[in-house]
């Protein structure tokens, strides 16, 4: 009787979860994205919730948290019921460089998120002013080389992709520069335009028509390949510095311990919504690839991109100050 209870037991908690993914959503969810809207975050949380909330027909909500380089609205995640109601769309320093560049960081990702998808991701492009005197990565290498301490790097902030792009660049080619943080991706490209900043690594999609305008000039791209964006445009590795293949990327998360069928029908459905076509071709005209990873490939990424961009702020003595 007691084996027969304990059966019944596994049974009803295996139909029962079920139940609850079928009848799921219930009512509306909410995406936190822990930055301003206009970013990529919030652009890409956007355009996928928009399709998701076709697929489940119910509202998704996307809820703006900007602050820490993210970390509050990573924390708000955190805190939420791990119910599927909640979820975050954020981008790669939200996930792996947050967790290395803080040391009092109030959330691990690896251990308070249940990970869905990497939805897309973009590279970054060396880009410069148009009257700055290199137009090659060998030029700028060797004009840094003749000009050590002098040359700008703009990026969008401290621990962005693109600042730690600029350091990982710095250590393979044995260079330096002096980093100049904005706040945010926009101020750091109006400044290389006018001339007051540099040099700068920016993702593709928020300079390409700069570069095709003649306003800033591209030097190389960080992809494996070029990008069909701006064709013209080497990658890093063609210019010659091997190893510096670099990808921004933004993904999706709810709180650690959603229910399995729950978890499954959730990164179904995000995966689902960034491979629609529609949403496939607005991604596509603004600078991003969709990945739409399986939750499985999102943890075994993540892990390897901590590891990189640990090695990279300890050895470029990196701190969030």
């Amino acid at each position: 009787m007691k084996r027969f209870r304990i059966l019944s037991l596994v049974v009803a908690s295996i139909f029962g979860g079920s139940a609850q993914a079928a009848e799921f959503p219930e009512r509306s969810i909410t995406v936190i994205v822990p930055f301003p809207p206009g970013g990529a975050s919030d652009v890409t949380a956007r355009l996928v919730t928009a399709k998701l909330a076709e697929r489940v027909k119910q509202t998704v909500i996307v809820d703006n948290r900007a602050g820490a380089n993210g970390a509050l609205g990573a924390v708000a995640l955190k805190q939420a019921p791990a119910d599927g109601y909640t979820l975050l769309v954020g981008s790669i320093g939200v996930f792996a460089i947050n967790p290395v560049l803080f040391k009092d960081l109030r959330y691990d990702p690896q251990k308070d998120f249940d990970l869905l998808t990497v939805a897309v991701r973009t590279p970054n492009v060396l880009v410069a002013t148009p009257g700055f005197p290199a137009n090659t990565v060998r030029e700028l290498i060797e004009h840094l080389e003749k000009n050590r301490g002098k040359v700008t790097f703009a990026s969008s902030g401290i621990g962005s992709s693109d600042h730690l792009t600029a350091a990982l660049f710095w250590q393979k080619t044995g260079t330096t520069g002096i980093h100049v943080p904005y706040r945010g991706g926009g101020p750091a490209i109006n400044d290389l335009i006018a001339g007051h900043a540099n040099v700068s690594f920016q993702n593709l999609g928020a300079i390409a028509q700069q570069v095709k305008a003649g306003s800033l000039k591209a030097l190389a791209v960080t992809s494996d390949k070029r990008t069909a964006t701006l064709p013209d445009v080497p990658t890093i590795a063609e210019a010659g510095v091997k190893d510096l293949e670099v990808y921004s990327w933004q993904a999706a998360a709810a709180p650690k311990g959603l229910p399995a069928v729950l978890k499954a029908k959730l990164e179904a459905e995000l995966v689902a919504s960034a491979n629609a076509p529609d949403v496939k071709a607005k991604f596509e005209a603004v600078g991003f690839d969709v990945v739409a990873s399986n939750a499985e490939q999102f943890t075994k990424f993540l892990a390897g991109e901590i590891v990189r961009w640990k090695s990279v702020i300890e050895t470029g003595k990196i701190t969030p100050e």
